[in-house]
């Protein structure tokens, strides 16, 4: 039997023991949320996608808070227009990143990317892309507080190119936005064209926001082309698609897309993208364990598939979350060195986020837009694993 002493001491023991586990629940309680910034487009050309980039942002959101957060944490986040404007975009992530919220993602064009991802350190902020794909993210520009979780063009090129290979079509031609991201496409698939021993005869540039198309139609139309490399996403995309086949420009030559054939494009442009190829980032089809579980979750809630940009943003949050649990802290800083080498599931299975660039690396699609007892689908024909769609890293990435 213990003295009164040994009691007193035993009940005085438990009872620190009790409030150290009381103050560790209210500690876990009062951990700091994690903020997300996202500078996307709610105005201008790409507002259509700064809408699915959005629901991918929610979608995770929720998914995180109603498990109980991340190690305890719930996930907030706020939304600024980039406008389809790098300097808006600049603008919009500084609010955001300067009033707490300075894990950033989902900015759409790669002008806007490249425009926060010079501000980072100053901001202390960091940014992962979800959207962009111009390939100086990850080399020129990239940083240490800079990451891509999407398909670069450099990615998508190494698709391309098989596929350009089997063609018949020798004589091409391309129509694409007149920014970074469309001149980059446009030289990478010149590149894969003269390697696969074609010729890209004639390059047109539309600006970003064009509604006529006529007069950029009736140059591909008059060079006697065979194919067409398309460059063109949002509004842009569905615009030129109805025009391309209002003027005969798809019926009478191959069309094959960068970003074209996305859900976006085919359910406000279906009947019009019809036989057109394209590179697919991502299908609802791909089978891993947490894609097949991601669809049936989205699917439920949206009554629809998610598409590229959904889920690529979705995955991009994803490693947001991954990066706060293992650094143990929601600081941009100790957040970006916790990413480097990170590997997680997603998806698109098990994918990596190679320390040297800063891309994550994941498998790409290739396939066709067809019409199938009434109904207009994608149908995948090429398939490269993770190890082949995805390029070394650029030599002009000097990692800071």
């Amino acid at each position: 039997m213990r003295t009164r002493r040994e009691a007193i001491i035993g009940a005085a023991a438990f009872g620190a023991f009790a409030a150290g586990l009381a103050g560790a629940a209210r500690a876990q309680a009062r951990r700091e949320p994690i903020r997300v910034g996202v500078p996307t487009s709610q105005t201008g050309a790409y507002a259509v996608l700064g809408e699915e980039v959005i629901r991918g942002v929610q979608f995770a959101v929720d998914e995180a808070n109603a498990a109980g957060g991340i190690d305890g944490r719930q996930v907030e986040f706020r939304i600024g227009d980039e406008q389809s404007n790098p300097d808006a975009a600049r603008r919009a992530a500084e609010r955001l990143a300067l009033g707490g919220h300075g894990l950033l993602i989902g900015a759409i064009s790669s002008a806007s990317g490249l425009a926060i991802a010079g501000q980072l350190e100053r901001w202390n902020a960091l940014y992962v892309s979800t959207v962009n794909k111009a390939d100086r993210l990850t080399g020129e520009a990239c940083g240490r507080r800079l990451f891509r979780a999407n398909h670069s063009d450099a990615m998508d090129l190494m698709v391309v190119g098989p596929w350009l290979r089997g063609r018949p079509e020798r004589k091409w031609g391309i129509c694409a936005a007149d920014y970074v991201w469309g001149r980059d496409s446009a030289a990478g698939f010149t590149r894969a064209a003269q390697d696969a021993g074609k010729e890209v005869a004639l390059s047109v540039f539309p600006p970003l926001g064009t509604r006529d198309y006529a007069p950029y139609i009736s140059q591909l139309k008059a060079a006697g082309l065979q194919g067409v490399w398309v460059v063109l996403s949002g509004g842009d995309a569905i615009n030129f698609a109805k025009q391309a086949r209002q003027f005969g420009l798809s019926a009478e030559l191959t069309i094959v897309g960068h970003a074209y054939i996305v859900p976006t494009t085919l359910r406000a442009a279906g009947e019009d993208v019809v036989g057109s190829y394209g590179v697919i980032n991502y299908d609802a089809s791909l089978d891993t364990p947490q894609n097949r579980r991601f669809v049936e979750a989205w699917r439920r809630r949206f009554n629809q598939d998610p598409g590229e940009y959904e889920a690529e943003t979705y995955t991009g949050m994803r490693l947001i979350f991954e990066g706060v649990r293992k650094a143990e802290s929601t600081d941009p800083d100790k957040v970006a060195r916790a990413m480097n080498g990170l590997e997680f599931e997603s998806p698109f299975g098990m994918v990596r986020m190679r320390a040297e660039d800063h891309q994550l690396v994941m498998p790409n699609l290739m396939g066709r837009v067809v019409r199938d007892g009434g109904r207009v689908h994608r149908a995948i024909e090429m398939t490269l694993p993770a190890a082949e769609a995805t390029p070394p890293p650029s030599a002009a990435c000097r990692m800071g």
